[in-house]
């Protein structure tokens, strides 16, 4: 499956974009879609090998990943992955600075099934859950945008 990518601007400085992409605990309270996290490694910094569970709802079922950080560039984009049964997954989130006060927050999510039945599922199936999940990716950027518009003084 060829990633999916969505971008948005915020009217925030980048650093307080990464300060909220960055906060596990704090993202149960920003992000709609995440109903559940529980850190399992990386206490309160956030780094490669970071670790937690993160409970959703998708495609009306509730699902729990273990995410891993895999790679980072301080302030301005990091890697996760999970491997449940029947696919990998990778995301990347980045935030481009476009000003003192502004920058824009990007997220890429790509799936690569596991074994020949998930494959063909994916291949007849793919292009139905695209859509819907180009929506939760943008309605996470949506809420990253408002928690980082809110915490910048007027």
């Amino acid at each position: 499956m060829k990633p999916i990518e969505v971008s948005r601007s915020v009217k925030a400085p980048a650093a307080v974009v990464w300060s909220i992409i960055t906060d596990l605990e704090g993202s149960v309270d920003t992000i709609s879609g995440i109903e559940k996290v529980e850190i399992l490694s990386g206490g309160d910094s956030f780094g490669i090998g970071t670790k937690w569970r993160e409970t959703r709802t998708m495609f009306g079922k509730k699902s729990t990943e273990e995410m891993t950080v895999t790679e980072i560039t301080e302030g301005k984009s990091y890697v996760v992955v999970a491997r449940p049964e029947g696919a990998n997954y990778r995301t990347v989130m980045s935030i481009l600075p476009t000003g003192e006060t502004a920058c824009v927050v990007s997220m890429e999510f790509g799936a690569n099934p596991k074994g020949k039945m998930t494959r063909f599922m994916g291949a007849t199936m793919g292009k139905m859950f695209e859509g819907a999940t180009k929506k939760a990716l943008a309605v996470d950027l949506d809420d990253i945008a408002s928690a980082a518009e809110e915490a910048v003084p007027d």
